[in-house]
């Protein structure tokens, strides 16, 4: 299964939905793009290093950008983004679930809703 970085980030701030959820999978991805993502939105060193060790201590696979990813992700782009708004981030993360064969889960279902070609999970945090 591979995480979007919205599941992600409810971990991070204490949703014990989204940690029971990381911790009842097996296996456990996400995509490079997510990693980036989480490591942007970091305000310092030592929150760098708390979200390197939650993916190191968890035994994530970070699944890494390849041609073939990048292919499907224009592809995605060409289909979805003017009818859906689809965005690059999530078209590189959706072309990552896509070439992978994995189920992609999400609290933002409705991004990915349209790409007929990907299975989703939508995850439903309490507010």
């Amino acid at each position: 299964m591979i995480f979007d970085t919205d599941v992600l980030i409810w971990a991070s701030r204490g949703s014990g939905e989204a940690a029971k959820l990381i911790h009842s999978t097996d296996e456990r991805s996400t995509s490079i793009i997510s990693l980036m993502e989480l490591l942007q939105g970091s305000r310092s060193r030592r929150e760098l290093r708390i979200i390197q060790l939650f993916f190191q201590n968890l035994h994530f696979r970070i699944l890494p950008l390849s041609e073939r990813i990048g292919h499907i992700a224009v592809t995605l782009i060409e289909e979805y983004a003017l009818s859906s708004g689809l965005q690059v981030a999530d078209a590189l993360i959706a072309a990552t679930a896509v070439d992978a064969g994995e189920i992609l889960t999400t609290a933002n279902a409705r991004h990915f809703r349209p790409i007929r070609s990907l299975e989703v999970k939508t995850f439903r945090p309490k507010r």
